[in-house]
């Protein structure tokens, strides 16, 4: 098992089955040292546990708790293209996206549940910079959408 993966079980985690793309995508692709992945839903066991906006049907504790899970979603995405987490050397940037209430302006408290996860995990390889941004709509009606890029180690 990965440092990464012990870690994650410290923490009462493991990782999921890479979540199946919804359309025409690939949940991440590696080109060089870098792997991108697709914006990840929060999908546990391949339902969303929540869905609506942030500010209205979702609280923004809840919708940061979703976002953890989408970063979670992300590893899981990563670790399918290069194997072995342990291979990370940096997250780069984090994107996410907050389905919000036409008043709620606290998308990154949100998009925090992703990065602050990230953290605990990888410490300070887990450091990146990032986006959040509010939005209409996202697929499914899901709270969150949050993407990763990784710099990782051949």
């Amino acid at each position: 098992m990965s440092k990464v993966e012990s870690r994650l079980a410290e923490l009462g985690l493991s990782l999921p089955e890479v979540v199946p793309p919804l359309a025409a995508y690939v949940p991440a692709v590696q080109t060089g040292e870098f792997v991108y992945t697709s914006g990840q839903l929060p999908m546990v066991a391949g339902k969303l546990g929540l869905t609506g906006k942030v500010g209205a049907e979702v609280t923004a504790e809840e919708a940061k708790e979703q976002a953890r899970i989408c970063a979670i979603n992300a590893l899981a995405a990563v670790k399918s293209v290069i194997g072995d987490l342990d291979r990370i050397e940096r997250v780069v940037k984090v994107v996410g996206f907050v389905a919000s209430a036409p008043d709620f302006t606290g998308q990154p408290g949100v998009v925090n549940g992703a990065s602050e996860f990230l953290g605990e995990v990888l410490g300070d390889a887990g450091v990146h910079a990032r986006s959040a941004v509010g939005v209409a709509v996202l697929p499914l009606d899901a709270p969150v959408e949050v993407e990763i890029q990784v710099k990782v180690r051949a």
